[in-house]
């Protein structure tokens, strides 16, 4: 299989086929096959050539010796390298054609490319692009004369391809139709070629291809280049929307129908109004949207330009999963353009409202901006004829059979309309419990969590994304033992359930004894039920009394080290990524409405803290500010943010009395305390735009600040609208009631833990006294108004940073529903290019380095600092941060924690550091051998019909988990 390449040194020409080849210190490889295998090679000019291993170790000894020079010792260090690296090249080609094949030109020199990055010779492989790049712009130059022959030879040959239509016609395809329509994409900036596109599209274009192909085709050859440059994720939005336009105005018309962008701008008003009565006709679409509303004049205030806002991600997330479709046995039709999604949703979230249109308008012009964006269950149901809009519910499962299963059935009914779940199972009794009515013993709480987790498995959300279900157990349940290593793949699989989230619900008290390093006393709910409704103090001291009854033989129980507990929760958090640590007191202390009951669990994603029992489920309406897009060259456009949250709030309220509740439990609760959650995202993008560090005590200060301004006016604008609507009947009594604020709160749960066991910055920047007293006054719409959920696909339609979370990688492939699609870091390629560091070899350099730019020599340190990703900032930083935050917030946030290397000293730290800092819950642990960066060539080639450049399979990045999805 490897050929030697000194033997073929001794046989083979090394002549060039120009004197400037063979000068030049890197020449380019002409012509290689691998082995005894029948391989050849296509040349430009589209001739093919036999293998001849040679030239690719005579181009790469060039390039090298270019670079460190001639010597000696040079030479033979060269040689060596160049020898195993031909080998390599050899082997990748062969791999992907094992039996012998074609191999385009371009194909090998990729691989020649990945090779001298694979081996860490960078400035080689600079030295030898850079060659390749200047030697394409000659051959450029020299066939531009021959550009007019070509683009004759490129007619005839489109002249050849038959494009079928929806009728069955077929027409001959028309390559100004395609050149229009790319060159439109493509208008917007400099930065992105149409020519390349369009190249590419033609490439792949075949006779008796459907004009939906033909579209696709456009948008596959436009996203292949988004790592080449951000910009091209905006010409392949554009692409995607000139399909989504024609799919929509075809079926609504009933015949093939197009339109540009230009001819939409004056179509949109018309178009939204055929668009609601076939939605209506359809049943798919809520028929007070055309009673009710004013449609010539919300149709006058849709901005058609904001269809041009999208990045690719974005708008092919909202097309797959989220716009009003048509299905049949045979296709499935999307026609909802984006402006009327956005309309849709506003005109739902104001069908109540005394001034409907006003209001929805509104509405539809802070979704349309991406200022706000609401969670992803209000975006798949708002004005549909069962419009489920909340995001979360919350569920406490009984002690008894038929409790256990009408919880399982109403996990079922709320999953179905795209609610996420938290269920509470600490009153479950343990494995071994005696079981009066049977005379037996009970199997614990571990089979009734596999029927919960086969139950979410079961119920798919219709299909638009997984059931997801998080189950929580207090740390003093006889089970937690077994409930730690649900998520094992090994042992009884009977007893496992790989497809649940799983939490621990730490109370302080067992915290208090891994400090101390004492012991741990575990208890059956059976024995003990009040534990279950206690926290604080009073929690602590009925605990030792139920310890002291089992000291003396009264109780069942068992007593464990809390450090080996400890330690294997820790261990379990590592190899399976459950339970997440999450902490019942400060929960329970800071809760606003723990005068009408506890917090006995948070949701699926950590940030929901809300009062549960046998007679309320918990619902949370949620929804996310874009933090970016309220900062300017001066910091926050508080003004702006203001005005942002006021409107954001009354969306969240509205959600209430429009919602439907498939159980009663979830309506009746949600009427009684109002809870909304506002959240945020695009933190890490608005400290780029600050030139901000994440590891970084400017930062840190940053998060305090902007989380302050957050909390005064969503508590303002909460205050606002009990005046205007009344509060929540059950505020009396509440910490809101008494002007305990969520800052004020903090003091409580320093008092129950004692100062060494709880630290908190208390600084401010508001007078809020004058709040406080407005509150006690008129009172509180909402008894909970914020809680910062992932954002995961919300963020993607917004194009922004996802939540509070610092930047994965800078350059990634992203897995999700939707599929696979490469991302950039738009604001680290600005600054390269500002710098004129952008070129293919970075691209390649940053594959290489999984997106970090940290081992990158020629990047400036101030980059590397700005621009470092999640495994290479200090979490310290993470929860010093989350820590400022969470003293505003009346719930709590999700807050992923990221670990390159994960020790148990490392995370041992870590959580404590995470439950001293007054942290409320934690989220997923991230280890950086959960994912992969595609590292293949840029450029995807055909020859031949055959895939020439072998591709590296990318694993799917868990920041886009589906499980973190079911809350926004």
């Amino acid at each position: 299989m490897r050929a030697d390449p000194l033997k073929s040194l001794v046989k083979t020409d090394m002549t060039y086929s120009s004197s400037h080849e063979e000068n030049h210190p890197s020449p380019e490889i002409e012509a290689v096959a691998p082995g005894e295998r029948k391989y050849r090679v296509i040349r430009r000019n589209g001739k093919t050539t036999p293998f001849d291993s040679l030239k690719i170790y005579v181009a790469l000894t060039k390039a090298f010796l270019a670079v460190e020079g001639n010597s000696a010792v040079v030479s033979k260090r060269v040689h060596e390298i160049c020898t195993q690296l031909t080998a390599n090249v050899e082997y990748a080609l062969s791999r992907s054609q094992p039996g012998g094949g074609t191999f385009h030109i371009e194909d090998i020199q990729d691989h020649a490319e990945l090779a001298l990055m694979r081996g860490g010779h960078h400035q080689v492989a600079r030295t030898y692009i850079l060659y390749r790049e200047e030697r394409n712009k000659e051959r450029q130059k020299q066939e531009g004369k021959q550009a007019s022959a070509a683009k004759d030879r490129e007619s005839a040959a489109a002249a050849n391809i038959q494009i079928v239509y929806k009728d069955g016609n077929k027409r001959p395809l028309d390559l100004q139709y395609v050149r229009g329509i790319v060159e439109e994409a493509c208008s917007f900036t400099r930065h992105v070629n149409a020519e390349a596109i369009i190249e590419e599209s033609l490439r792949n274009l075949y006779d008796g291809m459907s004009i939906d192909d033909l579209n696709t085709v456009f948008i596959i050859s436009a996203r292949a280049l988004i790592e080449r440059d951000p910009h091209y994720s905006y010409a392949s939005a554009r692409l995607l929307l000139h399909k989504l336009r024609r799919e929509a105005l075809s079926f609504i018309g009933g015949q093939h129908q197009e339109s540009s962008a230009e001819e939409m701008g004056g179509n949109y008003p018309k178009y939204f109004q055929q668009y609601l009565r076939k939605g209506i006709e359809l049943k798919l679409l809520d028929h007070r949207l055309i009673e009710q509303f004013d449609l010539d004049k919300l149709g006058r205030a849709l901005q058609p330009e904001r269809d041009m806002q999208f990045t690719y991600l974005g708008l092919q997330t909202l097309y797959d999963r989220y716009f009003i479709r048509h299905e049949s046995d045979r296709e499935s039709i999307p026609f909802e353009m984006p402006q009327a999604f956005f309309m849709r949703v506003a005109m739902g979230l104001a069908i109540n409202e005394i001034e409907s249109d006003t209001r929805a308008i509104e509405f539809y012009r802070l979704l349309s901006s991406f200022d706000f964006m609401s969670s992803t269950p209000t975006l798949f149901n708002s004005g549909t004829p069962l419009p489920q809009l909340s995001s979360c519910y919350l569920t406490t499962v009984p002690d008894n059979l038929r409790g256990i299963f009408e919880s399982v059935r109403d996990n079922a009914l709320l999953s179905k309309f795209a609610g996420g779940l938290g269920n509470d199972w600490s009153r479950v009794r343990a494995m071994g419990s005696y079981i009066a009515s049977t005379n037996g013993k009970s199997q614990g709480v571990t089979p009734f969590l596999k029927v919960a987790n086969d139950t979410a498995v079961a119920v798919n959300q219709g299909g638009k994304r997984k059931g997801a279900v998080c189950s929580y157990l207090e740390t003093w349940h006889l089970d937690i033992e077994e409930f730690i290593k649900l998520r094992r793949n090994t042992g009884d699989d009977r007893r496992r359930t790989h497809d649940m989230n799983t939490a621990n619900w730490i109370p302080d008290l067992f915290m208090k004894r891994v400090h101390e390093e004492s012991y741990w006393t575990l208890f059956s709910p059976s024995d003990v039920s009040d534990l279950h409704d206690l926290y604080g103090k009073a929690f602590e001291e009925r605990y030792l009394a139920y310890e002291a009854l089992a000291e003396q033989g009264k109780l069942r129980h068992k007593k464990v080290k809390a450090n080996d507990l400890w330690r294997d929760m820790i261990s379990m958090l590592y190899e399976t990524g459950h339970p997440w640590m999450t902490f019942k007191d400060p929960c329970n202390i800071r809760s606003p409405q723990r005068h009408r009951g506890v917090v006995h669990s948070s949701n699926l994603c950590t940030e929901i803290t809300l009062n549960t029992s046998e007679e309320e489920i918990a619902v949370c309406n949620l929804g996310s500010i874009n933090l970016v897009a309220h900062i300017d060259e001066n910091g926050l456009m508080e003004e702006k943010l203001a005005a942002t949250i006021e409107t954001a709030m009354r969306m969240l309220d509205n959600v209430i009395e429009y919602n439907y509740y498939a159980v009663r439990k979830a309506r009746d609760s949600n009427f009684r305390h109002r809870p909304v959650g506002l959240g945020l995202m695009g933190f890490q993008d608005a400290l780029y735009k600050l030139r901000i560090p994440y590891q970084s005590q400017e930062a840190i200060d940053f998060a305090d600040r902007t989380m302050e301004t957050i909390s005064y006016y969503a508590i303002k604008s909460s205050n606002q609208l009990a005046q205007e609507r009344g509060p929540y009947s059950t505020f009396a009594g509440s910490l809101w009631s008494q002007g305990i604020l969520p800052i004020d709160s903090c003091k409580e749960v320093a008092a129950a833990r004692g100062e060494q066991y709880f630290s908190y910055n208390n600084e401010s920047k508001y007078n809020w006294n004058a709040l406080r007293a407005s509150v006690k006054a008129i009172g509180m719409r909402n008894s909970n108004t914020m809680a910062i959920a992932p954002t995961a696909t919300i963020s993607n339609i917004c194009g922004v940073t996802q939540s509070i979370e610092p930047t994965y990688q800078n350059l990634f492939v992203k897995s999700n529903l939707s599929g696979e699609f490469t991302v950039v870091n738009p604001y680290l390629v600005e600054d390269l290019k500002k710098l004129e560091m952008w070129d293919d070899v970075m691209v390649n350099d940053l594959k290489y380095y999984d997106g970090s730019v940290k081992n990158i020599d020629r990047i400036p340190d101030e980059l590397k600092k700005l621009y470092a990703t999640a495994f290479e900032i200090d979490q310290t930083f993470l929860i010093e941060a989350a820590a400022r935050r969470q003293k505003w917030i009346d719930q709590s946030q999700s807050l992923n924690l990221y670990m390159s290397e994960p020790s148990g000293k490392k995370l041992d730290k870590m959580y404590k550091l995470a439950w001293i800092s007054g942290l409320k819950t934690t989220y997923y642990l991230r280890s950086r051998g959960a994912t992969h960066v595609e590292k293949s060539t840029m450029e995807t080639k055909y020859a031949s019909g055959l895939n020439a450049v072998e591709q590296e399979t990318s694993k799917e990045c868990p920041i886009d988990d589906p499980t973190c999805e079911a809350c926004q």
